[in-house]
Order: structure tokens, then sequence, then C-alpha cells
């Protein structure tokens, strides 16, 4: 009798426990209910997403960066983001002799780094299979109207003869309002045909908002962080300043080439003070500037720029706890080998906050 029960028991015990489960668990989809994404294009590559601010970034800040507006984005997981360790300082390193030849075959041992004036180790020294990052800025204002054929040409050939299997690059349109064309990938085609859609150039040129924002995109992602601006680099219209877009390009570790079109002799006080721009922009971030007045000058700036990207050494420094004050540090680097050759780097950087 005692037996009959339990078992009566240990039934009952089983139906409930099945009800629970049931009604608990459900048909599971794999998928949790609301999280289903709105239909997008196909992802061309990895789309950066707004990273918010915090007590690393430059300081200190004269204003509010500017909130452009983005079009052509691709959605995607968190996780297909590359993030960085904000203690590495990169640092993208050409070397060339007296005739103007790339130096190869240098080593860690070859390289010096002075930071605010004192010595400091160097972790690592690559070469330039180290992947290129880039981000293309093309000038869509009304003052490039009349050398329109011209840019356009000039994007094509870059994207032609830089970008190789392991490169993306991403396209930015500038004017009055700034945005992402055309999202990192390493499809030329796909980079030719947006050059190719842009239409007719109008507005005012939003030069220094679009170099903050299109810094601001590639920080989040490993390898060398390129822009390359495409323009006469006459500036009207943006919220930013010269000075605070210099420190934000630093900030976030990026490079600057231009391939300054529209400029030719006798050019307007205007146009000079946008070459000197162009220029500082360069040179502190260990960039260049080529000002090709020809279709011939042209292919060679362009021969120039995938060179140096190609034959890039990048020295990897980790500052030390006690530098991490978000304040901005003088960088000189030398050859403790060699002194007939000539050196070009960024000239400091940001350090993040403890």
């Amino acid at each position: 009798m005692r037996s009959a029960c339990q078992a009566a028991g240990a039934t009952s015990l089983l139906v409930i426990f099945t009800f629970v489960v049931t009604a608990s668990g459900g048909p599971q989809s794999g998928r949790r209910k609301g999280s289903t994404r709105p239909p997008s294009q196909p992802a061309s590559g990895p789309v950066a997403v707004p990273t918010p601010k915090t007590d690393s970034d430059p300081q200190p800040i004269k204003k509010s960066a500017p909130v452009l507006s983005h079009k052509n984005t691709d959605e995607v997981d968190e996780s297909d983001i590359l993030r960085i360790s904000s203690n590495l300082v990169p640092i993208p390193v050409t070397v060339i002799d007296l005739k103007g030849a790339a130096v190869t075959g240098l080593s860690l041992r070859d390289f010096e780094l002075r930071v605010d004036g004192q010595v400091r180790p160097i972790s690592e020294v690559t070469r330039s299979e180290t992947a290129v990052r880039l981000a293309m800025l093309f000038d869509n204002s009304g003052s490039l109207d009349f050398a329109r054929e011209f840019e356009i040409q000039a994007a094509k050939h870059f994207f032609r003869r830089v970008i190789r299997p392991i490169d993306e690059a991403a396209i930015y349109s500038v004017a009055t309002e700034s945005y992402l064309a055309q999202a990192l990938t390493n499809n030329i085609s796909k980079l030719e045909q947006t050059i190719e859609s842009f239409g007719r150039p109008e507005g005012s040129t939003s030069l220094f908002d679009a170099i903050i924002e299109a810094a601001g995109y590639l920080r989040p992602y490993s390898g060398r962080r390129v822009l390359l601006i495409v323009s006469d680099g006459v500036e009207t219209t943006s919220r930013a300043d010269f000075e605070l877009t210099l420190q934000r390009v630093l900030a976030d570790d990026c490079q600057i080439f231009i391939v300054q079109t529209g400029l030719y002799d006798g050019a307007n006080v205007r146009a000079l003070a946008a070459e000197r721009r162009m220029q500082e922009f360069a040179v502190q971030t260990g960039g260049a500037v080529y000002i090709p007045r020809s279709t011939r000058e042209l292919e060679t700036a362009f021969t120039q720029i995938a060179a140096d990207l190609s034959e890039q050494y990048v020295l990897s420094y980790y500052p030390t706890e006690t530098v991490r004050d978000g304040r901005f540090h003088v960088i000189d680097l030398r050859l403790s080998s060699r002194k007939d050759v000539r050196v070009r780097t960024r000239k400091g950087y940001y350090s993040p906050k403890s």
C-alpha cells in the first residue's frame, strides 16, 4: 500500500515539474524577442560604433566636437569592432636617405625615442605588413567645381595604387554637411562607384568637421590609421577650428596625407593660408602634402604615397602610468646608428587620463 502511494506521489511531482518547465521555457528561437535588427545593406567591412566620450579625450577642449550626419552605414555586432589598448602609442615612421630613397633593414636597436626630452623604451618595431585603415575625405564643395574631373581621377588612381587586400578604405563626402558615403571596405569597385555617384559640387566646405569625424570613425580599429584629404584645403564653415582639429587627430593616432588639388601659381591669400594649414597637419602627424599641377604629377603623387605606406616602420611605445595625465607629450625620434637620413613621424601624442 505504501509503495503504491509513493509511486502515485512521484507521478504527480513529475507532472507538476513537466508543466512548470514547459510554461517557463517555451520554444526557443536562438534570438531574444525584440532584438531583431532592421534590414540593412550588406556590410562591406566592420563599421565603427560611436564611442562614448571619456576622460581620456585630450584636455583642454575648447568646444564640443561637431556631430555630423552619417549616411549609408551598416549595422554590425559589437564583437566586430577591434578595440585597442589605450596604453599603446603607435608611431608610424618613414625613413629616407639624402637621395629620397626609403631606408630598409632597420631594427629596434637602430631607433632612439625621446618623450618630453627623456629616452624611452620601444617595445616593438614592425614593417608595412601592418594593415591600413584609411578614410578618404573627398571635397564635394562648390569651391572645387572647376577641378571636379581632376579630383575624381585623383581618387581613382589612389585606390588602384594603394589599397591592398589586407587594407580597407572609407569615403567621406565633404561639403557644407559632411557624411560617411562608403563604410570601410577593400572592394575597389565599390570605392570608385561611390566617387562617381557624387553629384555636382555645391555648398561651402566644412573640412575641419569632416577630419574630426573621420578620425573618430577610425579610432576603434587596429592597424595604421590614415586620413587622405583630396581637396584644395580651403575651409569655410566648420564649427571646429584648426587647433581643435589637430588636437583630435593626434589623440586618435591618425596620419594625414593631402593631395591638394586646385592650387596654381598666383594663388590668392585664402589658398595660401589653406596650404599652410595642410602642411601643418602633415608635419604634426607624420604624413605628407602633394600639390600636383597636372595628371602626370598626380600619378607621381600617388606613387609616392603608395611607396610611403609600403615602406613604413611602426614602433610600439607604452607610456608608464606616471604620465597618464591627459596632456600632450612631445615625441623626438631619431636613428642612433645613422645621421645621413631624415625621419618623418608624428610630433607627439595625447596621454589618456588615469
